[in-house]
């Protein structure tokens, strides 16, 4: 996605003899005179003019409208909850209140509204009721779908403004995963499965950061057991992914594995992000002499080049200086094995590989960034 204009819609209507550019950047210095959003912003206005000048047919002007105001919209409506931990839960809105899944969705939204976590589902009946119910209306945001026919969102959430109606689907998929900063994905039919398998291929193939993929079950349950043996056997065995990709989920049987899951991602990772070429985890603490030692010989294999470097994460433009206290292990990521990736991610948590106050490793230069 370009985060600076390359002027090609610029020159496709100074071609039809329109000089538009100049216009709408008027207009933005009127609206949004300090934003260091602008170039993206004039973009998207221009990009709309040049549909309104093509105007090919309604049924596309009328998606593009419908989605724009719902992404704005839902924008708007989430920044109130920037900054808090929100984790994903999906699973089948059919699961009985009887049934002992229903009890271990609404323990695990128990335990993640303790750790102050934001528990977000489809907002309707079943594994999301449950999580939502032990979560509580505080810590609950449902992402509801509008439909032909009528559909309530669950008790907890019903009538308030912790739910968000889509009328697209994916528009809707897309904040599932944008706000994840966890998954937990519970037992559920065609709609679980999709969207577990979508999560993983996002992952998989970068197109998402990385986060923690749980599946819940209740002790003994056979469900993600035998989906995982089927992944094993036919799609690692015939080559179809790779065997680190097994890594990207883990299975757990209580609320409290999954929370532990969870947790322990989160101990010394904090985040992550491509700046240029380089791909940067951003940790809470940096690792030890011996720690970078190990990496740079142990995890090789997805670094394209000049090994792996720590630094402070320096005030850079356009990044958020609330981050300015972390460390960064910057690399030249090949992009091609997230599961490797995660084993990466799981070294720097483990705590004998942070480093005390006297073995820090030497800090790199700072790596170059263009936002």
């Amino acid at each position: 996605m370009p985060d600076q204009s390359n002027d090609t819609l610029t020159l496709y209507f100074q071609e039809q003899g329109l000089d538009l550019a100049h216009e709408v950047d008027e207009q933005l210095q009127r609206v949004a005179p300090d934003s260091p959003n602008r170039a993206l912003y004039r973009e998207m206005l221009l990009t709309v003019l040049r549909m309104a000048h093509d105007d090919f047919d309604r049924w596309n002007a009328k998606i593009t409208l419908q989605a724009i105001r719902e992404l704005e919209k839902t924008f708007r409506t989430l920044e109130q909850f920037k900054g808090q931990r929100k984790v994903t839960v999906f699973g089948s809105a059919r699961t009985p209140v009887e049934h002992p899944l229903y009890a271990l969705a609404r323990e695990m939204g128990a335990v993640l509204a303790k750790s102050d976590m934001m528990v977000i589902t489809g907002g309707g009946a079943g594994i999301m009721a449950a999580a939502h119910e032990g979560a509580g209306l505080a810590h609950s945001l449902g992402f509801n779908i509008t439909l032909p026919f009528e559909q309530r969102a669950n008790p907890t959430i019903n009538g308030t403004a912790n739910v968000l109606s889509f009328h697209f689907f994916f528009t809707r998929k897309l904040f599932f995963t944008k706000e994840a900063d966890a998954l937990v994905m519970c037992p559920g039919g065609f709609g679980t499965l999709d969207e577990v398998l979508e999560v993983l291929t996002l992952m998989q193939t970068g197109k998402t950061p990385l986060v923690p993929v749980v599946l819940l079950d209740v002790p003994g349950g056979r469900f993600w057991q035998s989906a995982l043996d089927f992944i094993h056997d036919q799609l690692e065995a015939n080559q179809y992914i790779l065997p680190n990709d097994l890594k990207l989920m883990r299975l757990v049987h209580s609320a409290e594995e999954a929370l532990d899951e969870i947790n322990q991602f989160y101990s010394n990772f904090h985040s992550s992000r491509w700046l240029n070429k380089t791909f940067v985890i951003r940790m809470k603490r940096p690792i030890s002499v011996q720690a970078l030692k190990e990496i740079q010989h142990s995890f090789a294999d997805i670094c394209l080049s000049d090994g792996y470097h720590q630094q402070e994460y320096c005030h850079f433009e356009h990044d958020d200086p609330k981050l300015n206290h972390l460390t960064c292990l910057g690399f030249a990521f090949s992009g091609r094995n997230q599961g490797r990736l995660r084993e990466l991610v799981d070294f720097i948590n483990q705590p004998q590989n942070w480093a005390a106050a006297d073995n820090v490793a030497a800090p790199a230069q700072r790596v170059p960034v263009a936002d």
